[in-house]
C-alpha cells in the first residue's frame, strides 16, 4: 500500500517535516521456524513486515492487513512482543518520520508468499542461519519474537 491518504494530506501542510506516527512490525514464522522478509524497493533493504496504522486502526489487525498487502500471506497474531520509539527516519523523498512502533509475532496461515505491491521488490522466506543483513532493530526484534515468553518487552 502506498503512503496512506491522511499522511498525504498532512504532507500538504508540511512538508517534509518530521511526523510522529503509529507503526507496526510484523515478525512472521512457518511451520520450519522461517521467517518472512521483505526486501524494500525504496533503499533495497531486506526488513521484518512494517507499516503504518491508518486512523483508528488496532494494532493486530493493522499488522495482519500489511503483512497480506505486502507478501500476499496470510498469518495469526500470536504474542505482542515489543512497543518502543523508532526514528527519526528521513526517507529518499526528504520526508521525516518518527514512530511508535508496536511488534507482533505471527504465524503463518495461509497462501504464498509473493511480491504483493510496490513496497518491495523481493520477498522470501529464510532460515534463521540464513538471514541477509537486517538493520541493529529488526534483529532485536527477531530475537525477541524468538524469545517472547508472551510479555512485551519495552524500556523502562
Amino acid at each position: 500500500m502506498p503512503t496512506p491518504d491522511f499522511v498525504l494530506s498532512l504532507r500538504k501542510k508540511i512538508g517534509h517535516d518530521l511526523l510522529w506516527l503509529p507503526g507496526i512490525t510484523g515478525v512472521v514464522f512457518n511451520e520450519e521456524q522461517q521467517v518472512l522478509l521483505v526486501k524494500r524497493a525504496d533503499d533495497g533493504r531486506w526488513t521484518l513486515i512494517t507499516g503504518m496504522l491508518e486512523p483508528g486502526e488496532e494494532p493486530a489487525a493493522g499488522t495482519l492487513r500489511e503483512v497480506e498487502e505486502e507478501t500476499g500471506i496470510t498469518a495469526a497474531v500470536e504474542h505482542l512482543i515489543h512497543v518502543g520509539s523508532h526514528g527519526p527516519i528521513t526517507f529518499p523523498n526528504g520526508d521525516q518520520c518518527s514512530f511508535l512502533n508496536v511488534a507482533f509475532r505471527c504465524r503463518y496461515t495461509g497462501g504464498t508468499a509473493r511480491v504483493n505491491d510496490d513496497e518491495s521488490t523481493d520477498v522470501g522466506w529464510f532460515a534463521l542461519d540464513q538471514l541477509p543483513p537486517l538493520s541493529e532493530r529488526h534483529t532485536l526484534l527477531l530475537r525477541l519474537a524468538l524469545e517472547t515468553d508472551g510479555v512485551p518487552a519495552f524500556s523502562r
